[in-house]
């Protein structure tokens, strides 16, 4: 992900973005899943007689407080002190992996214990949507969906996020709506077969501002095969500023084809004095809407500084708005 990225899906083309699209990568290269070996030698499959039950998780009574963080989802130490920086714990962690990385029952469970649902973004550089629709893949797909269902705890899983975006080769200006969204059921379709039933499907769009000539419904693959809508949008120097003119318009085109519950998949504030209101304005949205699960908050400085410590009034502002009781739960106790 590129800060090119981050600002087209938070605002609206125009000459100021235009100007910062020559920037440099924002996001960290994706945390590898395969770099997690099980010290202890437990990482055989965690198998139980039924699956785990995650119909508690899919609407909760409280809302997500979700992180995206640097490191791989092993480390504590980031969410600790996120922790300290936030007076709150979160309980889900987004992580990144590439298509064709193993799925590693342990790393996953190592977060799942620490208290925050693991939140997969699996991005398919290696494959395309045809290809992987066509059944190219269907034996990685298979193997991955079985270390799934055999890790038997809950999992977030979000297949080729940003797909109405033009900056990835799963986007919209290298893929079809159509083949994506038969790439989606296929996929979905192979982890049915497998009895992988411990998952909860994201499907993840970008806020329409930035591609306005792009629909969505095209690229949705059904309600069947969907759990919860991940916006990713964000709060950028330029264009949109407010959680109604960020994420309403993209909100108000998906509750025509689709009732299913929303979760802010990937947000931040770009560091400036206007980061604490806009903190607050975030927080505000998700929590005024019953149809909100919560947020997922990209905190890593990279070209820009997306940090809730990016400056004292930001970080007091979002103690502040993560001190409610709408956010965060024991998503082990639901």
């Amino acid at each position: 992900m590129r800060l090119r990225d981050l600002l087209r899906r938070a605002a609206a083309a125009g000459p100021a973005l235009a100007a910062l699209i020559a920037v440099a990568s924002c996001a960290p290269p994706a945390p590898r899943i395969t770099d997690g070996a099980d010290p202890a030698g437990t990482s055989a499959a965690v198998t139980a007689d039924t699956p785990y039950d995650i119909r508690p998780l899919l609407a909760p009574h409280h809302k997500y407080l979700g992180i995206a963080l640097d490191g791989t989802p092993t480390q504590e130490a980031p969410v600790r002190d996120f922790t300290t920086q936030a007076g709150k714990q979160p309980n889900l962690r987004e992580y990144y992996a590439k298509w064709g990385d193993p799925f590693l029952a342990y790393n996953n469970r190592t977060v799942w214990d620490r208290g925050q649902l693991p939140f997969l973004v699996w991005e398919p550089y290696s494959s395309t949507a045809g290809q992987i629709a066509a059944g190219k893949d269907d034996a990685y797909i298979r193997t991955f969906a079985d270390a799934v269902r055999d890790y038997n705890r809950p999992l977030a899983l979000s297949f080729g996020h940003e797909m109405n975006g033009d900056w990835y080769p799963w986007g919209s200006q290298k893929t079809s709506a159509a083949d994506f969204a038969r790439a989606w059921r296929h996929i979905h379709d192979l982890f049915t077969d497998e009895g992988a039933a411990n998952v909860i499907w994201v499907w993840s769009p970008n806020v329409i501002n930035p591609v306005p000539g792009v629909r969505l419904q095209p690229y949705y693959p059904g309600n069947a095969y969907v759990d919860w809508i991940g916006i990713v949008g964000y709060y950028a120097h330029t264009g949109p500023i407010t959680f109604s003119t960020v994420f309403g318009p993209t909100l108000k085109e998906i509750r025509r084809f689709s009732r299913k519950p929303f979760l802010v998949a990937e947000t931040g504030v770009q560091a400036g004095d206007r980061k604490p209101a806009e903190i607050a304005d975030l927080f505000r949205g998700v929590a005024s809407r019953a149809d909100m699960l919560g947020l997922v908050w990209f905190n890593i400085k990279k070209e820009a500084d997306w940090r809730i410590n990016s400056g004292p009034a930001s970080l007091a502002a979002f103690r502040r708005a993560a001190a409610g009781d709408s956010f965060g739960f024991d998503v082990r106790k639901p």
